[in-house]
């Protein structure tokens, strides 16, 4: 079991290439060469670190296993082999 701070997360999703868009919610959409792409998560506004049960679903929506997203969060999961692994999985084209 993982808990994750939410201001990591928001900082290391911006290091892979989400840009946050501020409506009533924080969402997190990943651009890929300018363009953004349908691949996007929300982060709650009030949760000051995610459990396993929010990092579960923050996977799903960023289309990594759960593992993955560790890694993605800790940084071992680089942008590039982030957007390699979207490719592969017919996920994002570039």
């Amino acid at each position: 079991m993982s808990v994750w701070p939410t201001k990591q997360m928001k900082r290391s999703l911006g290091e892979k290439g989400f840009r946050q868009d501020n409506t009533h919610h924080e969402m997190f959409w990943l651009y890929v060469g300018g363009r953004r792409t349908s691949i996007r998560t929300r982060i709650s506004h009030g949760a000051k670190e995610y459990n396993d049960s929010l990092l579960a679903m923050v996977a799903k929506q960023v289309r990594l296993r759960r593992a993955d997203l560790d890694d993605l969060i800790e940084c071992s999961l680089t942008g590039e082999d982030y957007l390699k692994l979207l490719t592969e999985q017919g996920h994002v084209k570039l």
